[in-house]
C-alpha cells in the first residue's frame, strides 16, 4: 500500500510547514497533496510557496490564494502579494481548484472548500448562522459530493466516494450515507472553535499543526483496505512568533495571538 500526505492552509507559516514536511518524510511518504491557502496570515508566504512547489505532487488553490494573486491587484494593495512577487502570484493563481484519484477502489475528490466555490463553508461541528459566513454555509454534507461547473464536472461524471477539503482549519473525519468526508485541519493556523481565553493552558493541545495520511492502493479501482491517519504535530511556535515580530507585517500582533491560542483573536479573553 502507498501513503499520501494531505496538507492544507499553511498560510505563510514556514516553521510549521518545515516541521510537517520533516515528519512526512520521516514516514517515507513521497506524495504530498496540498489543498490550498498557502499564503496570507503569517510572514513567509514566499518561502512557503517555494517549498510547496519543491515537495508537493499536487497543489490546489484556496480562497486566500485567489484573493491576493488575481492579475488585477495593484502593487501595494496586499503586503503578502508584494512579498511573493509576480511569478509566484501567477503560479498560485493558475492552480487547479480540484483534483481526484482512485485509492483502494474509492474515488477521492479534493478541493479547498467545496465544489461550488472557494469561499463556501461546511463545518459539521459548528453553525455559521448569523455570522459573516452564513450566506455561503453548506448545511447538507451530501452537497460536497456534487458534480458542478466550478470543478469542471457534469452530471454524467462519477461522483466521489470520499471528499477531502480544508478551509475551516479544524480537522475532522466523518461518515455519511456510505461516504466519507475528511479535513486535515491547518498546518500553519489551527483553529479550535470553542477556544476563547488567551491564557488557557490547554490551548497547547490545539495550536499544533495537523495533516492527514491516506494509505491504500493508489490508482486502484479494486476495493481493498484504506486507512485515514490524522497527525497532530507540535512545532516551534515561538520561532514563528519571532519571525513575525521581526517582520513589518501590519497585522502581526493579531496573528501572533491567534497562533498561540488556536482561535480568532476577536473572540479571546485577554484580561
Amino acid at each position: 500500500m502507498e501513503k499520501i500526505a494531505i496538507i492544507s492552509d499553511v498560510h505563510g507559516n514556514i516553521t510549521a510547514l518545515k516541521a510537517v514536511i520533516k515528519d512526512i518524510e520521516s514516514r517515507n511518504i513521497s506524495k504530498i497533496f496540498c489543498l490550498g491557502d498557502s499564503v496570507l496570515k503569517s510572514c513567509n508566504s514566499d518561502l512557503v510557496i517555494d517549498l510547496l512547489r519543491e515537495k508537493c505532487t499536487v497543489m490546489l488553490k484556496g480562497n486566500c490564494d485567489e484573493a491576493i494573486t488575481r492579475p488585477d491587484i495593484p502593487k501595494g494593495r496586499f503586503w503578502t502579494r508584494d512579498l511573493i512577487g509576480e511569478e509566484r502570484a501567477s503560479f498560485i493563481y493558475n492552480l487547479p481548484v480540484s483534483y481526484e484519484f482512485y485509492m483502494s477502489g474509492y474515488l477521492i475528490r479534493l478541493f479547498h472548500a467545496s465544489p461550488f466555490g472557494l469561499d463556501y463553508v461546511f463545518n459539521p461541528m459548528f453553525s455559521n448562522k448569523n455570522t459573516i459566513y452564513s450566506a455561503t454555509e453548506i448545511h447538507d454534507a451530501m452537497e460536497l459530493f456534487e458534480n458542478t461547473d466550478f470543478i469542471g464536472k457534469t452530471k454524467s461524471d462519477p461522483t466521489p466516494d470520499i471528499v477531502g477539503y480544508g478551509h475551516i482549519h479544524t480537522p475532522n473525519i466523518i461518515r455519511i450515507r456510505n461516504k466519507t468526508i475528511f479535513n486535515p485541519g491547518s498546518v500553519g493556523m489551527p483553529i479550535e472553535m470553542l477556544n476563547d481565553n488567551f491564557y488557557d493552558k490547554t490551548n497547547k493541545f490545539s495550536t499544533v499543526a495537523s495533516y492527514i495520511i491516506l494509505e491504500g492502493n493508489y490508482n486502484s479501482k479494486e476495493l481493498s483496505t484504506i486507512n485515514f491517519n490524522l497527525v497532530r504535530l507540535p512545532y516551534d511556535i515561538e520561532k514563528e512568533v519571532e519571525l513575525l515580530k521581526n517582520s513589518n507585517l501590519p497585522s502581526k500582533e493579531k496573528l501572533i495571538a491567534e497562533l498561540k491560542s488556536a482561535t480568532n483573536y476577536s473572540s479571546m479573553k485577554q484580561d
